[in-house]
């Protein structure tokens, strides 16, 4: 495989060059400014900063991948993805579940065969073409709200909340092919904005759940 091939996977592309997705490129500073908001709003949790600090990994890697538009930025746009997802389910495993370490460990090593269990039933869905890969994400996020309903109903709530998001999200990240005839810039930029919005409220979620808890949260 040559990495260095380019990749065109986007409406907003019409060929090569640093700017040939401005929208695509901008909106990742969603990510960032997002990762700044909860940096600060996360001072003294260890597990927020590290989420924060990913997601700002999430904001460089995309914007990477929308300059160069290359196989190895591809890898570098996704990996950060997997990255915060892993994280937050060990937190979310931890925290909200009241997991040990070393359990809250295995479930989120779980989330790899879950997706990959899963994913051949999402792309069933009609339209849904490569964002099929996101879909688990926001069912596991509401399988985790509704463990929670009893016993942390205002977690279950947020958490509800950010797999909407989610879902809207990846409705605007399928449609970028499909409409691009008739929307000549695409809608992948919504992704990046809705997704941006999502994992802060999703890390929001989590400080508010420690602060919930009280001196028995971690």
């Amino acid at each position: 495989m040559d990495w260095t091939t380019e990749v065109d996977d986007y409406c907003e592309r019409l060929g090569p060059g640093l700017w040939a997705e401005p929208l695509n490129l901008l909106t990742n500073a969603a990510f960032l400014l997002a990762a700044l908001v909860m940096a600060r709003r996360c001072r003294g949790m260890p597990t927020g900063q590290a989420l924060a600090a990913v997601l700002a990994l999430i904001g460089l890697g995309s914007g990477l991948f929308h300059s160069v538009a290359t196989r190895w930025a591809a890898v570098a746009d996704v990996a950060p993805i997997l990255g915060f997802i892993l994280l937050y389910v060990f937190a979310a495993s931890r925290d909200f579940l009241g997991l040990r370490p070393a359990f809250a460990l295995v479930a989120a090593a779980l989330f790899l065969p879950y997706a990959a269990a899963t994913l051949p039933l999402f792309r069933l869905i009609p339209g849904i073409g490569s964002s099929a890969a996101y879909a688990p994400v926001p069912a596991l996020i509401l399988a985790y709200a509704l463990a929670l309903v009893r016993r942390a109903p205002r977690t279950a709530v947020r958490l509800g909340l950010g797999a909407a998001m989610l879902i809207v999200s990846i409705t605007f990240r399928s449609l970028d092919a499909p409409l691009c005839p008739h929307w000549p810039t695409g809608t992948h930029f919504l992704w990046h904005l809705l997704n941006g919005l999502m994992l802060g409220w999703m890390i929001e979620t989590w400080r508010r759940h420690m602060l919930e808890a009280g001196p028995a949260g971690r």
